[in-house]
């Protein structure tokens, strides 16, 4: 009888110790099934280009005004360019996103986790297909051959042309950055109701999803499979991403899968639960369990968050949101602005072949450095922002003098670049789950990820007109 007594606290301390670890391992299959979409878009951003170019070449596309406008390489230049470029599609693949994470933090909390993965599951689906089916740019990008004229007027600088046309963000890239963003943002809050340990899971989870997805898109197309059927292939990921959520994590009783989640709920209550915990399992719980009585009574008193309350954590998480959003700015101005004119015809790698390891190796990086969290922590988030700038101006320079001797050299650069950003990303977050106070902590998780598509945007918007600029010379 004693020793089954004895044996309780034990049996107790195993369960709690493989629910981790399932955790654990499920928010890093949310990550890497979440950005995995994405990552394979930016991947194949140059394929999609050159295949939808040389269909214009002997496709003319429609004007507004009913000319035609035939798109071509601009084999005047000295650099091997794309008519539109790789940004075109990192446009497309983050202003959905960064719509999301704008507004989504004031209202999303009404929205069950549950229907949210769904969402983030069929869209995801969808992105796959409707990209793999596409026979023009435009389709890839936005589903509406019509807005094509804009896009390519505007790297003409040819504005005049295309105010009057409309952008439907309906289909192809579009689904993959809705898919993403609002599921970044959603896991992120998720991570609160857990132990603090689930989010260098989803970390690591998120770097993977570069490595695999640049990586695995790049070896199937060099292994001859066409860009068609390697999407087809990957439709895979988006099923293992509802599989991890709804038959992998272990979610507290009182968790709100189905129903509509209060504003203001305290994930502390949750996690202190006594319908989660009975009295033995308080008595072995760890210190991110376990919290003082005072806290807990202070828990019953958490009104709702207004949106006053909410605008100023906003002003709080600046310090993190302005540092993290520059890292993004410089690293996917090198990604989608300068890495597609760093291209060496004496090497035996092609131009799509490097600017597709360009991609993978930058990846390793980020998966490497998203990974670290486990082992240390970089408080000093501007550091690596200056750092990255430094990068960002040193292979701007490397684009116009043309000074650097192979591709190689470059490797190493998108490696240092990637483990930058990689780190930034990761820290940023565990930081701000470590200095908010708990009933603040879901909204501040979800609202700080605007900062990384923030910066993605504007590296976007800056990159078309440098893209045209280099491409005129």
């Amino acid at each position: 009888m004693d020793r089954a007594l004895n044996s309780d606290p034990v049996d107790t301390a195993d369960t709690e110790g493989r629910q981790r670890w399932r955790n654990w391992i499920g928010f890093w299959l949310l990550g890497l099934c979440n950005n995995f979409a994405y990552v394979v878009m930016l991947s194949a951003a140059h394929d999609i280009l050159q295949k939808q170019e040389s269909h214009n070449t002997t496709t003319p596309t429609p004007a507004p005004n009913g000319t035609n406008i035939e798109i071509r390489n601009n084999s005047s230049s000295r650099y091997d360019c794309n008519a539109v470029s790789t940004a075109a599609v990192l446009l497309a693949d983050i202003l959905p996103t960064l719509i999301i994470k704008f507004t989504a933090p004031f209202y999303i909390h009404k929205v069950p986790y549950g229907f949210r993965v769904l969402v983030c599951f069929i869209t995801a689906v969808v992105s796959f297909l409707m990209v793999s089916f596409s026979s023009t740019i435009l389709l890839s990008i936005f589903g509406n051959e019509h807005v094509c004229a804009f896009l390519f007027c505007a790297e003409l600088m040819r504005f005049d042309d295309c105010c009057n046309e409309s952008l439907n963000f309906s289909s192809g890239v579009v689904f993959a950055s809705i898919s993403s963003g609002l599921g970044e943002l959603s896991f992120l809050s998720l991570s609160v109701f857990f132990n603090r340990n689930v989010l260098s899971g989803w970390g690591s989870g998120t770097g993977a999803a570069g490595v695999a997805g640049a990586f695995l898109y790049s070896a199937f197309t060099q292994a001859g499979l066409t860009p068609q059927v390697t999407l087809w292939i990957m439709l895979v990921v988006p099923v293992i991403l509802a599989v991890s959520y709804f038959f992998l994590l272990v979610f507290p009783s009182s968790f709100p899968q189905w129903r509509r989640h209060e504003d203001g709920h305290s994930p502390s209550r949750v996690v202190n639960s006594h319908e989660r915990r009975p009295l033995i399992e308080e008595e072995t719980d760890t210190n991110e369990d376990a919290e003082p009585t005072r806290e807990e009574q202070e828990d019953k008193h958490i009104r709702p968050l207004t949106f006053t309350d909410k605008i100023y954590i906003m002003k709080g998480l600046l310090k993190f949101i302005f540092p993290l959003g520059l890292v993004y700015f410089a690293e996917y101005f090198i990604n989608q602005g300068l890495l597609e004119l760093l291209y060496f015809p004496d090497s035996r790698l092609s131009h799509a072949e490097q600017y597709r390891w360009y991609q993978t190796l930058y990846q390793v990086g980020v998966f490497a450095s998203r990974t670290s969290l486990v082992c240390f922590k970089i408080r000093k988030i501007f550091l690596m922002s200056l750092l990255q700038c430094v990068n960002a101006v040193l292979l701007g320079f490397a684009v116009y003098y043309q000074f650097l001797p192979n591709p190689w050299v470059v490797f190493v650069i998108v490696l240092y670049e990637g483990l930058l950003g990689g780190a930034a990303y990761v820290n940023t977050f565990f930081f701000i789950r470590e200095e908010t106070a708990k009933h603040e902590r879901e909204f501040a998780m979800a609202a700080a990820s605007v900062g990384d598509s923030l910066g993605i945007a504007l590296s976007a918007a800056a990159a078309l007109p440098v893209h045209h600029y280099f491409c005129s010379l």
